[in-house]
């Protein structure tokens, strides 16, 4: 707020000095004549004056006392009034820029001040997504791993929507006053640290009062008007000034309503979304299947690793409509979206950024990803070929940041992309979101849990614990020596889920509106190295899969001879391998026919009349080239002290190599029938 200045307070300024000067100018002006020399004009020569004139003079010069006495005062009105129109002469010219030329450079650089913490206040506001002042940190979690933060080249930029730590969405987006709060704020903040120190050395008195800062985002310009009063004084000259305006040029504005469309368009249409799950379709296995005897197998990390890098290479081409850019190709077209934009955008994603890809379906687990062969069993040949059909569930959410920007500014915006079940996300109003707010269990821990976390032999151990219940998961904490004591969400047969560095992770089923001291047993996980024979011999160019499935429902695959170790724990097995070689198995080309019941034409058709329909389907010849050469079963109880020797032998029996497909279906049939054999050894 613009502080007062009363006529007092002027007085009070240096320029008070000036008043002194007047004064004293005039205070030299002889006011009361006396009344010898009252009478020494009037007579130029010593006279006898008569006693009838005594009366006369002493009433003249009592007259002329008066006379005197008015005089003070009109003199005094004078200088007062002089006095106030050379203060009011003072001030105005102060504000109307008229300062004395020797102080002119501390205003100056006053005003150079602001104006510098300005313009770092709005660029920094542009990159920081309309915020200066970043709050607290809060961490992701295994179900999102994204924080309130994404950190862009060291900076760190508030999501404006996000998934917290329990799955909840959330938005967070700026309006215009919020940022030009923030602006005002850092102003006010920085004007405090203008360095005055060299005018000081100059012999320059310095007064600084508390600024107060207003700022104004336009679409071009973004004008910041500080109330602080400054006042300079050095020898005999003094002044003050006690606002400053200043415009900086930028579009933060122009940036910012171009963001919150981009943004709102997103939310309504969820186009990168669209984008992603192309990607997705493009760059990872999802549903297909492949003529082929033996199952298909992908290495889930290398699948993870190619649809990151789809997304990066994508989504960094995707633009708007507008000429900042040039399309060389006409299949660049797909990546411009009809969203028009008379300034530069930027969509990018990096795959190093935090990321969730979760696959699911049959034949998946953290290692490979596998479609199981059809058509191998017996009877199954007279289908005339084997094929292996596949589908695989993603859930997929990942970061982008939003750039706006041209030569000289940028404004950019994080937000993270949802695709839900192969999916894009549905575009959610803010209604719904608030709904999901308000069922966030994770905000209501009202059950108090004590839980002991212990590993075979009873040792405490230490360990992250979460709780899930229904589709949400809050994390508890860490325990400290093998205790965490922890308020929890009220839950019936929930999961507390438990996982320490060296130890399988373990689910144990806990109902928290029952039970409030919970202890769990964890077992040693030991990295073990698997070693293969297939009759007495080495499998050399050939292809094994090898999988442990826990009685507990969790399976540990790995493909030899590319992987060769495993992490295991104590437990009941069934243990499977499939070794895959070489095949010159061709089916012929063949012709079937297929019937279907069509509709009749004319009238009957009117009425469902049907008849039946025949066509051939020629299938083309089809080379198999990979078939089912040996493996085996076995159902077993691998012991920890086992384990802990880190090697693991297996042997399995070879089966013949089958050159038709009825002896591939055999070579299937006698699988099941097959036994293997294990065997530790100290690695």
């Amino acid at each position: 707020m613009k502080s007062g200045k009363s006529f007092g307070d002027d007085l009070s300024n240096p320029t008070r000095s000036h008043a002194r000067n007047l004064s004293t100018d005039y205070s030299r002006v002889t006011c009361s004549p006396t009344r010898d020399a009252l009478f020494s004009q009037a007579n130029s020569s010593p006279q006898i004056v008569p006693s009838q004139d005594i009366y006369a003079n002493h009433f003249f010069g009592k007259y002329l006392s008066k006379k005197a006495q008015v005089s003070i005062y009109i003199i005094i009105a004078i200088i007062l009034v002089v006095l106030v129109v050379f203060l009011f002469t003072i001030n105005r010219n102060v504000e109307d820029g008229q300062i004395p030329q020797e102080l002119k450079p501390v205003f100056d650089y006053y005003s150079e001040c602001i104006e510098g913490e300005a313009r770092t206040a709005v660029n920094l506001a542009g990159a920081g997504g309309g915020r200066i002042f970043i709050k607290d940190y809060v961490p992701g979690s295994e179900y999102a791993p994204f924080s309130s933060h994404l950190n862009f080249l060291g900076s760190p930029v508030e999501y404006w929507y996000s998934l917290e730590g329990n799955g909840v969405i959330k938005e967070n987006v700026p309006t215009l006053n919020d940022i030009e709060d923030e602006i005002a704020r850092y102003v006010e903040e920085g004007v405090r640290n203008c360095d005055f120190e060299y005018y000081y050395s100059q012999g320059f008195g310095i007064q600084l009062g508390e600024p107060t800062a207003d700022v104004s985002i336009l679409e071009n310009k973004v004008e910041v008007s500080v109330d602080s009063s400054l006042s300079v004084s050095r020898a005999e000259q003094s002044a003050s000034k006690d606002s400053y305006k200043i415009e900086v040029d930028s579009k933060l504005g122009k940036f910012y309503n171009l963001a919150t469309g981009i943004y709102n368009e997103e939310m309504e249409k969820a186009f990168l979304e669209n984008y992603a799950v192309d990607v997705l379709y493009n760059y990872a296995p999802v549903s297909g299947a492949e003529i082929q005897c033996g199952p298909k197998i992908w290495q889930t990390r290398e699948v993870m690793d190619s649809l990151k890098t789809g997304l990066q290479e994508n989504f960094q081409t995707i633009k708007l409509k507008g000429n900042y850019y040039d399309i060389t190709k006409k299949e660049r077209e797909y990546f411009v979206y009809d969203k028009s934009t008379d300034e530069a955008v930027n969509f990018l994603y990096f795959k190093d950024w935090p990321s969730k890809v979760e696959i699911y379906g049959d034949g998946v687990d953290d290692e490979l990803m596998m479609g199981e062969p059809i058509g191998t069993a017996a009877g199954m040949g007279l289908m005339g070929f084997c094929y292996v059909p596949y589908q695989f569930i993603y859930d997929v959410q990942f970061p982008v940041m939003v750039q706006l920007y041209d030569k000289a500014e940028l404004f950019q915006f994080p937000i993270v992309v949802i695709v839900d079940k192969n999916m894009p996300r549905n575009a959610l109003s803010g209604e719904t979101i608030v709904e999901e707010e308000e069922s966030d269990l994770c905000e209501f821990m009202t059950q108090d849990l004590e839980i002991h976390l212990y590993d075979a032999n009873l040792n405490k151990v230490n360990g992250n614990l979460s709780y899930e219940c229904f589709n949400q998961k809050c994390r508890l904490g860490e325990s400290i020596d093998g205790v965490l004591r922890t308020p929890a969400p009220a839950c019936v047969n929930g999961y507390l889920d438990v996982q320490a560095g060296g130890f399988a992770e373990k689910k144990e089923l806990v109902s928290s509106n029952e039970q409030s001291f919970v202890e769990v047993i964890l077992e040693r996980e030991r990295k073990v190295e698997l070693e293969l024979k297939v009759g007495g011999k080495e499998i050399g160019n050939e292809i094994a899969i090898v999988s442990f499935a826990r009685d507990d429902g969790k399976i540990t695959t790995i493909a030899m001879p590319e992987q060769k170790e495993i992490k295991l724990s104590e437990g009941s097995y069934e243990v499977k391998v499939y070794v895959y070689g070489n095949s010159t198995i061709t089916i012929p080309e063949s012709t079937k026919t297929q019937c279907i019941e069509a509709s009749r034409g004319g009238l009957l058709g009117l009425f469902g009349s049907t008849k039946e329909e025949c066509f051939d389907i020629t299938i083309p010849a089809t080379k198999i080239d990979s078939s089912l050469v040996g493996g085996g079963v076995l159902n077993t109880y691998l012991l920890d002290s086992e384990l802990e020797k880190g090697k693991l032998k297996i042997s399995a029996e070879r089966l013949p190599r089958p050159d038709s497909l009825e002896k591939l279906s055999e070579n299937f049939d006698s699988f099941e029938s097959k036994h293997l054999y294990l065997e530790f050894d100290e690695n």
